[in-house]
């Protein structure tokens, strides 16, 4: 049986109509960026994350680098971070002239360590990224609580959390803001690349808007700040709202895959990943940890399942990082990059898809103990 990591095309075989019809009125309308459907996006992503900002922008990269320059974030400054990441997320800081600070996760939720990071804060210390990894958020409350004590701003890594809350409050609300990802891999994927801001904070909403575009402020060709060419394309828009009408039944459908995981590898040998207290799961990645990980994905493989690893490398082993950290500085992260390894999740897949990779990771399981 073959069990692909993605299906992109799925997505549009099962919303052509709409997805056609979306596209064709932008074309036919002749406004190509920051028209309706922009508009109508960021308040839709706003209201669902509860907050009051949504400024939809070009990636998920440029919504954290203009994050951290609406936080004055510069040279001199540190921002505190995890290894464990896609490089965007440390990039933004080195790119804004300050020094990310690397600390370590947790080994089950891979999320940052709020007493990993309380111990690196410094003088220096002007913000924190928590990178709400797969689906889920980091500790949000304890890494909060910690900031506010020490005068330090929270802008979240909401990447790969789009709909992901703790309590019922969502990512993006608890620091200055947030930034998501609608890279087409994500659990909401453009045609290409999209980002957005999330803020409650009229101030960073207003700078975050002129910096998108070119630094210019409410009067057209007067600029209040340094900025960027970071609109989101109205074609990108259009598909996205029209995808964010299945958004809550893919994240179902998701959480329902999931757990035939976990009932099918409960009683294995590999180690299975872990929800916070208090937090949902929107499973962007289904990432299970072996000790023979390569090994396993071989194994995968030659059963027709795909499979990713997500990161293999921690960024500080990197030539542009490297100097950030040692090797064995951060000895967690660097053991879990060995083992980790995601498994297919995404909508379009069936439970019988889901029962026959369980089952061929139980069959390389067994097959290894004896």
């Amino acid at each position: 049986m073959r069990v692909p990591f993605y299906n992109i095309k799925a997505q549009y075989d099962e919303l052509q109509q709409p997805m056609d019809e979306a596209v064709h009125q932008v074309l036919s309308s002749g406004q190509y960026a920051m028209g309706a459907h922009h508009n109508s996006l960021e308040k839709e992503l706003a209201e669902l994350h509860g907050v009051k900002h949504g400024i939809a922008v070009n990636s998920g990269t440029d919504a954290l680098r203009i994050l951290l320059d609406s936080a004055g974030v510069g040279p001199g400054d540190e921002v505190v971070t995890t290894a464990f990441t896609f490089v965007a997320s440390v990039e933004v800081i080195v790119q804004t002239g300050a020094t990310p600070v690397m600390v370590e996760i947790d080994e089950r939720t891979f999320q940052m360590d709020p007493a990993a990071f309380e111990k690196a804060i410094t003088k220096r210390t002007k913000a924190v990224m928590p990178i709400h990894l797969f689906g889920q958020l980091a500790p949000i409350r304890e890494i909060k609580a910690i900031a506010d004590r020490h005068g330090i701003t929270v802008v979240e890594d909401a990447a790969q959390a789009l709909a992901s809350h703790h309590e019922g409050k969502y990512a993006g609300s608890f620091g200055i803001g947030g930034g998501l990802s609608f890279y087409v891999t994500k659990n909401l994927g453009a045609a290409g690349d999209g980002g957005l801001i999330l803020t409650n904070d009229d101030e960073v909403a207003e700078k975050c808007r002129s910096i998108r575009v070119h630094g210019m402020g409410r009067e057209r060709y007067y600029y209040d700040y340094v900025g960027y060419t970071s609109r989101m394309d109205e074609i990108q828009a259009a598909i996205l709202r029209v995808k964010l009408t299945k958004l809550a039944e893919w994240n179902e459908r998701r959480q329902l895959l999931a757990k035939v995981y976990f009932e099918e590898l409960g009683d294995s040998e590999v180690d299975l990943p872990e929800m916070l207290p208090g937090n949902n799961h929107t499973y962007h990645q289904f990432t299970i940890l072996s000790d023979r990980r390569d090994d396993l994905q071989a194994f995968l493989k030659s059963k027709e399942v795909d499979s990713m690893i997500y990161y293999p490398i921690p960024i500080h082993f990197h030539k542009p990082y490297a100097h950030l950290a040692r090797r064995g500085a951060l000895p967690i992260t660097e053991r879990v990059s060995e083992q980790v390894l995601s498994l297919p999740i995404h909508p379009h897949l069936d439970e019988a898809h889901i029962r026959f990779a369980a089952q061929s990771i139980k069959e390389f399981v067994s097959a290894a103990l004896v």
